[in-house]
C-alpha cells in the first residue's frame, strides 16, 4: 500500500467498510473495489489542502464515479466472457459486525442480487446501491452522484422497474439455509444424486464461471437431474484430494472447495421456499486469487 498521512490513514480505517461495501456491488469484483477505494483515499490525501465539509460524502463521491467509469468499460469487456459471468464472491466467515453493517441491506449482497444489477445501466446502479442497499436519502445521493433529486428518483424508479420482483426474491440469511447448504453439503459428499434433487427447486439453475480458464460448464444447467448428476459426477473425480470449509459467501452460507491445498471452487446459493433455487461456483483462479491469498495467509 502505497503511504498516506496520518489523517488519510485514520480516515481509511474508519469509511473503507462503507466504501467497499459501495465499491463491491457496483462493480461485482472484490479486487477491482479494493483497487478503487485505495484510489480514492490517495485522492483524497492528495487534496489535503482543499476545504472539505463532508469526508465521507466526498470519498462516496470519488468512488461512485469510478466505478461508473469502469462499468463502462467492463461492459465490451463481459460480452467476449467465455461461459457464464459471476461476481467475485466475497467471503466473510468472521462473524463481527463492522460500523457501516447495521446499514447496509445484507440481501443485497446476495450472488443472485448482483447478477440482478447487471441489468441497470451505472448510473441507475449506482443511485439503487445507494438507497436500496445503504439507505442513503435523496438529498445525499444527489450529491454524491452530481445529479438532481428530482433525477435520483427517477433512475430508481427505472431501476426498481427492471429488476421488478427482487425484493420478493430475496430471503435472509436464517438457520434453514444454513441447515439446506450443510444437506446440500452431505449428499454433494455421499455422492447421492437422488437425495441432492430433494433440496433442488424444481427450476432450480446451476452457473459455473471458469472464465475460459479452467473446466466449467459452459452453458447453465437448469434441469434439477442434470444438475445432480453433474455435481456428483465431477466430485466423485476429485474426491480423494478435495476438501469443504463451510463459510458465509456473499452473505448466506456457502462453501469453499480446497483441492491439493489450493482454492478449487467457491459455491454461493439462491434459496426460495426452503429449497435452492440456484447454484453458483466460481472457478475463474483471477476471481479466487483474492481468497486464495487469505487462507495462505490463514493458514
Amino acid at each position: 500500500m502505497i503511504a498516506m498521512n496520518a489523517q488519510a490513514s485514520d480516515l481509511y480505517t474508519t469509511h473503507k467498510p462503507l466504501l467497499l461495501s459501495l465499491a463491491y456491488r457496483m462493480l461485482g469484483s472484490m479486487s477491482e473495489a479494493e483497487d478503487i477505494v485505495h484510489e480514492a483515499f490517495l485522492a483524497f490525501d492528495a487534496s489535503a489542502n482543499e476545504s472539505i465539509d463532508n469526508v465521507r460524502a466526498y470519498l462516496c463521491k470519488i468512488v461512485t464515479n469510478r466505478c461508473i467509469d469502469r462499468l463502462r468499460k467492463l461492459k465490451k469487456e463481459r460480452t467476449a466472457y467465455i461461459g457464464p459471468w459471476l461476481p467475485e464472491p466475497w467471503v466473510d466467515d468472521s462473524g463481527a459486525a463492522d460500523p457501516q453493517q447495521s446499514l447496509e441491506r445484507k440481501d443485497t449482497l446476495s450472488t443472485a442480487f448482483l447478477l440482478l444489477l447487471e441489468k441497470l445501466t451505472p448510473a441507475e446502479r449506482s443511485v439503487f446501491v445507494l438507497r436500496e442497499a445503504l439507505d442513503y436519502e435523496y438529498g445525499e445521493i444527489a450529491g454524491i452522484v452530481g445529479k438532481s433529486e428530482a433525477n435520483c428518483r427517477q433512475l430508481l424508479r427505472r431501476a426498481r422497474m427492471k429488476l421488478a420482483g427482487w425484493e420478493e426474491a430475496q430471503q435472509p440469511r436464517t438457520a434453514r439455509s444454513s441447515a439446506l447448504v450443510d444437506e446440500f453439503v452431505a449428499a454433494l459428499s455421499a455422492g447421492d444424486a437422488g437425495r441432492l434433487m430433494r433440496v433442488f427447486t424444481t427450476d432450480a439453475a446451476l452457473l459455473s464461471d471458469g472464465g475460459g480458464k479452467v473446466i466449467a460448464a459452459k452453458r447453465p444447467i437448469l434441469d434439477p437431474q442434470l444438475i445432480a448428476t453433474f455435481l456428483v459426477s465431477v466430485n466423485e473425480k476429485r474426491k480423494e484430494a478435495s476438501g469443504i470449509e463451510m463459510t458465509t459467501v456473499n452473505g448466506l452460507p456457502g462453501f469453499i472447495q480446497h483441492v491439493g491445498g489450493s482454492v478449487h471452487g467457491v459455491y454461493s446459493f439462491a434459496l426460495r421456499d426452503g429449497l435452492i433455487s440456484a447454484i453458483y461456483i466460481m472457478r475463474n483462479p483471477e476471481k479466487l486469487r483474492h481468497i486464495q491469498i487469505s487462507a495462505s495467509h490463514g493458514a
